[in-house]
């Protein structure tokens, strides 16, 4: 083999293997939300893909930019995600917007309505699908022992919480009836007080806000996400010119 030919074909193989290194994957995505009553961070749960690669779609897609939080019920949830909403009038009624499917339904156990998770919006369909836009992040309250065991009997009809469920309701707080009718798919880092500011908001008898409180949405890159997931196991993140050689090689999203 010519040798210069083997020494470039050498190079060709150690960028090939450092850039592969350099483009790790983050487990996780995240999005940065951006409202009226101050900035979020959210992280999809991998266990609802369905949702999370269309909420990734729609974000990307900058589909929530401008979007109002049209439906605010204080200790209850703060919803958005209607279209409709962007060039809404006063007084007019909201909720109906959104694209031309719904997402399946991916409702499961281990995914409660605790304060500060985001729950994905539907209508009464049979099959619990839900809308492809519309979601709700969860305030709630917090429940008293007592309280769980009445709801258990009377708005859930005997069925028993799981210990996880009590724990969280009742330190973390949020709207344990929710549970099992509808889907929860993702949950804020920090800026949980944001979604108190919104509920504290006055509202009509749609229960929309007086005043107009928009959002928009910014979908972390590969490199904010492994930053972000370095930063929480108490790494440094990755800054120097060798990444950023490097992640001109990789994807700028995952």
């Amino acid at each position: 083999m010519n040798p210069i030919f083997r020494k470039v074909t050498l190079l060709l193989c150690g960028l090939l293997l450092t850039t592969g290194l350099f483009a790790k994957t983050p487990t996780f995505h995240y999005v940065l939300i951006s409202t009226d009553k101050g900035q979020c961070l959210l992280k999809l749960y991998n266990e609802t893909p369905k949702h999370r690669d269309n909420f990734v779609k729609l974000v990307k897609e900058h589909y929530f930019d401008s979007l109002l939080f049209h439906r605010v019920i204080h200790n209850f949830m703060v919803q958005g995600g209607d279209p409709d909403s962007r060039h809404a009038a006063e007084k007019q009624a909201l909720g109906n917007g959104g694209p031309d499917y719904t997402v399946p339904a991916e409702i499961q156990e281990g995914l409660i309505h605790k304060k500060g998770t985001i729950g994905a919006a539907r209508d009464d369909n049979p099959a619990k699908q839900s809308s492809a836009s519309q979601f709700y992040f969860v305030q709630g309250r917090v429940f008293t022992p007592a309280a769980l065991d009445s709801l258990e009997q009377f708005r859930l009809k005997g069925k028993k919480l799981t210990t996880a469920q009590r724990e969280a309701y009742t330190t973390i707080g949020g709207t344990p009836h929710l549970d099992g009718n509808y889907t929860v798919f993702g949950e804020l880092l920090n800026g949980v007080e944001v979604v108190d500011k919104i509920a504290e908001v006055k509202t009509d008898e749609r229960d929309r806000p007086l005043q107009d409180v928009r959002m928009s949405m910014h979908l972390l890159t590969r490199r904010e996400a492994l930053n972000l997931e370095r930063e929480a196991a108490g790494l440094k993140p990755q800054t120097g010119v060798f990444t950023k050689f490097f992640d001109l090689f990789s994807p700028t999203y995952y």
